[in-house]
């Protein structure tokens, strides 16, 4: 019987971190039928030769609520070897939602994930009100790749609490058995599990702390045994690090999950300087799988912060008076005036004083972590290149460095504010923690932060930094594959792919590995409403393949359009 798809002469990567082999994958109804040496005739042949054959990326941590409706394409992501991508992170989302709470969730989307409320009003139909319609909606678009969700915390409360939830009461015992219900009601539709947070940066766009900023332990609990009582899952939580206070909150979730029979797995960040906090959270992790938890912590192969620049949400100089009067004129205007030598003097003779919506503008002068991005972006720069060093070096303020460098590429130069995971400024302790088999890569956060962040591209820099570029304790490719494919794939519970098996999922990249890379972001203005964003591309994705069909070759998108909606847990092929 003929092959719908034949890769043939690749170097195979199976998923599972086993020796790279040269084969050929054989594909039919979406579906690895052959691996190894595949003979027959096939109707779409590629010839992998020299190249990577690997499964497909499965990343657990995006936004994508709002994308997945009004596009059919869902990059940066896909545009970087993910075939699966895990929404509804972070406790936020867009269901439940009753039409008098519209307003709330798009005030919390744009507060906590940095989404233009316009271009949900514009984007979203909100055609849904409980989260199993919401689940429909999805499930009704077609899209590149294959989305799962997660039942967000904050909108469940708003829609069961009111105003009640919205300022973080404590939930009576008839809350928490209306929570229950709808979490079971979650989960038969499909929800993966659910998600919290407790991070104090995760404000409304209003200022105000998420509604389910202080829930209770018994909330926690009883919206796990909601989603046990709907076959089970997986809780996903942001816990307030790298403060010490997050440990009693985190045990409380720890307790609560395995009480009702699910896993979890947490953000975790690395400081970059002073006493090192995440070892206490890998020391609590080791104690709860020791008791018979099942918890991964979730870190980012890369420094965690955000990108400032005078056409993105946030740079040095946001919050100055003296900012304000041209901060609203186009980029090439604001750059005409800030070349003023008056303009110039009157900013840096200026301090920041305005009150920001997103309490992380604050962190925009952080001068000794705070890098100009090139066109080859370097994710572990020198400490010798930052804002701070280079001021000294030119003898002049962070400020006025930071100023200088903000007017490169006509206003299009973008600064890498290194905030956490760059300790002692190396990503040394994120490798360490990224081959513990309890760790997870994650934190992409595909389609929010569209005007401060573009990390959703971390399976290439995986690839390229992490498996070919770094000069020491690199990863092999084949732990590489494996840390963005059936590891990942295992913690969701999406068994039925990540893998290069027989039986298994057709989701596939194939990769000229020597020559991938990683090109820096850029701004677009294609989200609903003309809202802009972030994006960033790469060179070296021979094929992206979903269900056995080409979502992608060089780089470039096709009609295939195979993503559907995972609907629940995946079981591995029998």
């Amino acid at each position: 019987m003929s092959l719908d798809l034949a890769v043939r002469n690749g170097t195979i990567v199976d998923g599972l971190g086993g020796q790279p082999y040269t084969g050929d994958v054989g594909v039919r109804d979406g579906v690895i039928v052959e691996v190894g040496r595949v003979s027959g005739d096939a109707q779409h042949v590629i010839d992998a030769t020299g190249l990577l054959v690997t499964p497909g990326f499965v990343d657990l941590h995006t936004h994508y609520d709002g994308q997945s409706i009004w596009s059919d394409r869902l990059n940066p992501s896909s545009a970087h070897g993910v075939t699966t991508a895990l929404m509804g992170n972070c406790g936020v989302g867009f269901a439940p939602c009753r039409m008098a709470d519209h307003d709330v969730l798009v005030d919390l989307m744009a507060g906590v994930e940095d989404i233009p409320g316009v271009v949900m009003t514009d984007g979203l139909p909100w055609t849904w009100e409980t989260f199993p319609q919401f689940m429909d909606a999805v499930d009704m678009r077609q899209r590149d790749i294959d989305v799962a969700a997660f039942l967000p915390h904050s909108p469940l409360r708003v829609y069961v609490m009111g105003q009640r939830g919205i300022d973080r009461e404590p939930a009576t015992p008839a809350d928490l058995a209306h929570m229950r219900r709808l979490a079971r009601e979650a989960a038969e539709a499909g929800a993966l599990g659910f998600s919290s947070s407790r991070l104090v940066t995760h404000r409304t766009w209003a200022g105000s702390q998420i509604p389910s900023y202080n829930a209770e332990y018994s909330e926690i609990l009883e919206i796990g045994r909601g989603i046990a009582d709907g076959g089970g899952g997986l809780v996903q939580f942001v816990p307030d690090l790298p403060d010490r206070s997050y440990q009693p909150v985190l045990q409380q979730v720890f307790d609560a999950a395995t009480d009702a029979g699910l896993s979890v797995t947490f953000t975790l960040l690395i400081g970059n300087a002073g006493e090192s906090i995440w070892p206490d959270a890998i020391a609590m992790l080791e104690k709860a799988n020791s008791s018979g938890a099942t918890v991964t912590a979730q870190v980012f192969p890369r420094p965690i912060g955000l990108m400032a620049g005078l056409d993105l949400s946030i740079h040095p100089f946001v919050l100055y008076p003296s900012y304000q009067p041209i901060t609203h004129l186009p980029l090439a205007e604001r750059v005409a005036e800030m070349r003023r030598p008056e303009v110039r003097q009157r900013i840096l003779a200026d301090r920041p004083s305005v009150v920001p919506t997103n309490p992380i503008a604050y962190l925009a002068q952080s001068w000794d972590w705070t890098f100009p991005l090139g066109d080859d972006p370097d994710y572990e720069p020198d400490p010798s290149k930052s804002i701070a060093a280079r001021a000294r070096a030119r003898g002049v303020s962070p400020e006025e460095e930071a100023y200088d460098r903000l007017l490169d590429d006509d206003g299009h130069a973008i600064l890498l504010n290194a905030l956490a995971n760059f300790e002692n400024n190396s990503l040394d302790t994120a490798g360490t923690l990224m081959r513990r088999d309890d760790v997870v890569l994650g934190l992409g956060d595909g389609g929010a932060h569209y005007g401060m962040i573009c990390d959703s591209s971390f399976p290439t820099y995986v690839l390229t930094h992490w498996a070919r570029d770094r000069a020491s304790d690199r990863l092999s490719v084949a732990e590489a594959v494996r840390e963005l494919t059936s590891t990942p794939a295992r913690v969701a519970g999406l068994e039925d792919r990540g893998r290069i098996a027989v039986g298994y999922k057709a989701d596939l990249n194939v990769i000229d590995h020597q020559n991938l890379r990683l090109h820096k972001p850029v701004v677009t203005y294609d989200l609903p409403a003309g809202g802009r964003r972030l994006d960033q591309t790469a060179d070296g994705y021979v094929a992206t393949i979903v269900s056995g069909e080409i979502i992608a070759e060089n780089g470039k998108p096709t009609a295939a359009r195979p993503g559907r909606l995972v609907r629940g847990r995946q079981p591995a092929p029998a």
